[in-house]
């Protein structure tokens, strides 16, 4: 976030500065939930744990998140706040959707005993899941455009790749014989995780709002999600760091 080396991670004199930043920016006194955006392997987990006790006990915020955190790491966190008696996180943003499943088999079951809410993101792979992309496609806008220099490089490390686009139209399938928007489809099966207590929405026009806001009320039936479940079983497997 800065030019220097303590304008940067989760150390005291970082997080302090940049909550205040922040409130002076947006003109508020506190924010509701204050959420690291990723885990900072180089700051103790005790001094990040206690900055962002002192950060809400200060009346900054009101509660406390993370995300983009490994399962392990979330789960040392919170063991350090219960032995420190510091104030314990209460919510998860990870990102999740039909080509990044990873996070089912040790992040979920950590927030479900732990009673986190998991805040997922990136439910339509950044515009994959739209159906809007081919292989061969060289995207001039959106999340996997060049304009966008290393973060959309990162979104095409992340998804584009054959075996991505061939689960893509195996979903469109589903979605059409069910005769569901796959944007709709995608969202559903996201919110009927029982982990997921809600789901960040991106959208670049107001028009692309209209079918992803539909899947709150599209509720999969089990043999619907199976077949979406089976569709995309292979990327419930791996190890991207997030």
């Amino acid at each position: 976030m800065g030019p220097v080396a303590w304008d940067a991670g989760s150390s005291r004199k970082h997080l302090l500065d940049a909550i205040d930043a922040s409130l002076r920016r947006l003109n508020t006194d506190y924010f509701d939930l204050y959420q690291l955006h990723k885990d900072d392997p180089v700051t103790p987990i005790d001094e990040m744990v206690g900055v962002m006790d002192t950060i809400l006990r200060s009346g900054r915020a009101r509660y406390i998140g993370v995300s983009n955190f490994l399962a392990y790491r979330l789960a040392k966190a919170l063991g350090r706040q219960d032995t420190l008696m510091l104030t314990r996180f209460v919510s998860a943003q990870p990102r999740y959707n039909l080509l990044f499943r990873e996070i089912e088999r040790e992040l979920f079951p950590l927030v479900q005993e732990e009673g986190l809410a998991a805040i997922s993101f990136n439910p339509l792979a950044g515009g994959l899941l739209s159906c809007k992309y081919k292989h061969s496609d060289a995207p001039e806008r959106g999340r996997f455009s060049a304009e966008l220099g290393g973060f959309g490089e990162a979104y095409h490390a992340r998804y584009w790749h054959e075996r991505e686009f061939e689960t893509v139209t195996r979903i469109q399938e589903i979605a059409r014989q069910h005769g569901t928007p796959i944007t709709t489809l995608s969202a559903a099966w996201v919110l009927a995780n029982p982990a997921i207590t809600s789901v960040i929405l991106g959208a670049s026009r107001v028009e692309q709002l209209t079918d992803t806001l539909t899947a709150a009320d599209c509720k999969l039936d089990s043999t619907l999600k199976t077949r979406l479940d089976e569709a995309s079983i292979e990327f419930r497997r791996g190890d991207a760091g997030k």
